[in-house]
């Protein structure tokens, strides 16, 4: 896969330093370097020391990744709400775990789904990257970057927290409070295996919340996460004495069938289209029948 800029400055520079700026990581030129990739100006074959002049094209050429077989494809279906060369960009169901799981009989995953149409496409790269992860309960967004460039650039954005993204929430009881801040760490419960607990030795961890609707049984918030761990808004509401509804481990009311947690919307820049990418994933059934019941 080839990757090709025209550099602006107005002095030589080395390839390296040009590619860096581009967010070409020293892992990827390694790439390049050492195991089959190539780097180039103006259509020929240089080295990373070698000079880029103004005016003068530039590329990488990563080589083809190669799967891992023990990803079994499964044909069953995927909604795709955005695609381009680099994302992919899937709303996924409730009842649908994101990643294969060790000790499932049937591999349905997202990414077992995911390898599926990229072979039915047939992709170059059937490498199934994945940058963000929703529990299999949530529903909503889910991006898959189509190759390794496009996966490590998600990363840095997601350790800057510039990828931004709202979900919507229903937990129970009343909220009074149009607006609110939830600054608590996290970190796993000393008791238990699979969850989380808000504890003083945990990491630091924020949610912010708007609230759209309330009655007495339940409210409706609309939620941005400023740190990603695992379980936090589910954790955090919790800790609040609002957990949210259908929320089993962490002792939400039982009136749906999972958690009331979608991620409806997201945003991050692609620097290979110098863009900025907005998403949207309706709400689904289950939760729209919840929502309007407050």
């Amino acid at each position: 896969m080839k990757f090709e800029w025209q550099y602006t400055g107005s002095q030589p520079r080395k390839l390296r330093a040009a590619l860096k700026h581009e967010g070409v990581s020293a892992s990827l030129i390694k790439v390049a370097v050492y195991h089959g990739g190539k780097m180039q100006i103006n259509g020929e074959d240089r080295w990373t020391v070698d000079l880029v002049n103004p005016g003068d094209y530039f590329s990488l050429i990563l080589p083809p990744e190669k799967p891992n077989d023990n990803v079994i494809p499964s044909n069953l279906p995927i909604q795709i709400v955005y695609e381009d060369r680099d994302f992919l960009i899937l709303n996924k169901p409730a009842g649908v775990a994101t990643v294969p799981a060790h000790h499932v009989t049937v591999a349905d995953s997202l990414v077992n789904r995911v390898r599926n149409y990229y072979e039915r496409q047939g992709y170059e790269n059937l490498v199934i990257h994945v940058a963000t992860r929703l529990d299999k309960d949530t529903s909503g967004l889910v991006v898959f970057p189509k190759h390794r460039f496009a996966h490590a650039v998600m990363d840095q954005q997601l350790k800057k927290h510039q990828v931004k993204k709202n979900y919507y929430a229903v937990v129970g009881g009343q909220i009074k409070a149009p607006h609110g801040y939830i600054d608590a760490p996290i970190d796993r419960d000393p008791e238990k295996f699979v969850s989380r607990t808000v504890i003083s030795t945990g990491k630091p961890s924020v949610t912010e919340y708007w609230l759209e609707k309330s009655s007495v049984q339940m409210s409706l918030l609309r939620i941005r996460l400023h740190t990603g761990r695992t379980h936090q808004i589910r954790v955090h509401f919790q800790y609040l004495g609002h957990p949210l509804i259908g929320d089993e481990m962490y002792g939400g009311k039982q009136i749906i069938s999972r958690q009331a947690l979608h991620c409806y919307w997201m945003k991050f820049y692609s620097p290979f289209k110098q863009q900025w990418i907005e998403v949207h994933a309706p709400v689904p059934e289950d939760m729209l029948n919840l929502i309007n019941s407050i």
